[in-house]
């Protein structure tokens, strides 16, 4: 008889442990507020609302630099003017973006201009992603020093004297970073 009693026990204690009513209980025991917590957790990485993301306020005027030195850890040894496109062809261009416009211009022609009007933005972490019909733009800061990285998607840009560089800065840092002189050329 003890044994078909502890028998028994034990069978009541496995069903009811796989019972669904347990998993019930833990449910309401939870608020609403965890709840929401939990599915945003769950949810992919936010993306900001236009209307709310506002444009860095460097990519009112980036410029073009190049990677000169990949062994250095001085970020500004590593990045710096790039030669030929400023001295030799002159076919650089800079970035402008503002809420209404990006700009392209000739770093030694500033009439000499490339410009989108119709575009989306949206930003997640470091990375800025400019949207238009043709093209997706896609600027991430790579170093604190501001070192941001253009990436293009889409159809390939062909601009007239304006080549687009992999690597930016902004115009206040520019003198921080390594600089090669023109010698007897304009540029």
């Amino acid at each position: 008889m003890k044994n078909l009693i502890i028998s028994l026990s034990v069978v009541a204690v496995l069903v009811a442990s796989c019972s669904p009513a347990t998993d019930k209980k833990v449910e309401k025991n939870t608020s609403a507020d965890t709840k929401k917590e939990a599915a945003a957790a769950a949810a992919e990485p936010e993306k900001n609302d236009p209307a709310t993301v506002e444009i860095p306020s460097d990519f009112s005027k980036l410029v073009p630099i190049d990677l000169l030195n990949t062994k250095s850890t001085n970020v500004y040894d590593k990045y710096g003017i790039e030669f030929s496109g400023n001295c030799y062809s002159c076919d650089l261009a800079s970035l402008s973006i503002t809420k209404k416009q990006i700009r392209w211009t000739n770093v030694c022609d500033e009439k000499d201009t490339f410009e989108i009007d119709d575009f989306s933005y949206s930003s997640e972490g470091k990375k800025t992603i400019f949207k238009t019909q043709e093209r997706t733009y896609i600027i991430t800061q790579i170093d604190k020093a501001p070192v941001y990285e253009l990436v293009i998607e889409g159809k390939k840009l062909d601009l007239k004297n304006k080549r687009i560089s992999r690597y930016f800065t902004t115009e206040k840092a520019l003198p921080l970073f390594t600089e090669h002189d023109c010698g007897d050329f304009e540029g």
